[in-house]
């Protein structure tokens, strides 16, 4: 399998933080994880929150953690209560590490995973919307196909 490379990973950033200026988004952190998990890039614009680097590292995280967009661990949350607990677990034993609303997506090439972009800052449809940007700026997929 492939690896995320540090130009994709750049281009990933630059591209969703471009969609972002696009689109008058607030302030954003944009995180980009290895296959492993691993920071590859990163960037925080001036006036991002102080935690917004943290939330951006838990999408892409929990993403690439339970191999499904946070788009859809937020909707497991949301329409099925019996899930609680086990997010509370998942959270519990990841360190809280795992954001569960929309702005983290999964990076694909042909051979399968190689990462995950994390993005926050705005409402969450705006954050996926960037790191979506960015991925097809990088020329790979996404996990939405």
């Amino acid at each position: 399998m492939a690896e995320l490379s540090l130009q994709q990973a750049t281009t990933i950033v630059e591209a969703a933080l471009g969609k972002a200026r696009e689109t008058s988004c607030a302030p954003l952190a944009v995180a980009v994880l290895d296959g492993g998990g691993h920071l590859k890039a990163f960037a925080r614009e001036d006036g991002a929150g102080i935690i917004r680097p943290q939330i951006a590292t838990g999408k892409a995280w929990g993403a690439l953690g339970m191999g499904v967009g946070s788009r859809t661990l937020a909707r497991r949350v949301a329409e099925q209560p019996q899930q609680q607990a086990f997010f509370s677990a998942l959270n519990a034993m990841s360190q809280g590490r795992v954001v569960p609303a929309a702005g983290g997506v999964l990076i694909r090439d042909a051979g399968g995973v190689i990462g995950a972009v994390g993005i926050s800052g705005d409402v969450s449809d705006k954050d996926e919307a960037c790191a979506l940007a960015g991925i097809a700026a990088a020329r790979l997929v996404d996990d939405t196909g």
